[in-house]
C-alpha cells in the first residue's frame, strides 16, 4: 500500500494530531485535580501588592505619517 504525494501532507497531519491528543491525555490523567480557590487567593501576588504609579512628561503619541519627524 502506497500512500499518494497529494495525501502525504494530511497523513502527517494526522499522525502528529493523535500523538499529541494521546500525550496530552496522558498528561490529563497524571495531574493532580487543582484545588478550588478563592477570588482573592486566585489572583497572583505580584498585582496585588502593586502601588500607584506616577508618569511623568507628555504621552507618548507614535508618529503615523512618514513625511513628518
Amino acid at each position: 500500500m502506497r500512500i499518494r504525494e497529494e495525501n502525504c501532507n494530511m497523513i502527517l497531519l494526522a499522525a502528529v494530531t493523535l500523538v499529541s491528543t494521546v500525550m496530552v491525555g496522558g498528561m490529563a490523567l497524571l495531574e493532580p485535580a487543582p484545588a478550588q480557590q478563592t477570588a482573592q487567593a486566585a489572583a497572583p501576588s505580584y498585582l496585588m501588592d502593586t502601588t500607584p504609579v506616577r508618569v511623568v512628561g507628555a504621552p507618548f503619541v507614535p508618529n503615523t505619517d512618514p513625511h513628518r519627524r
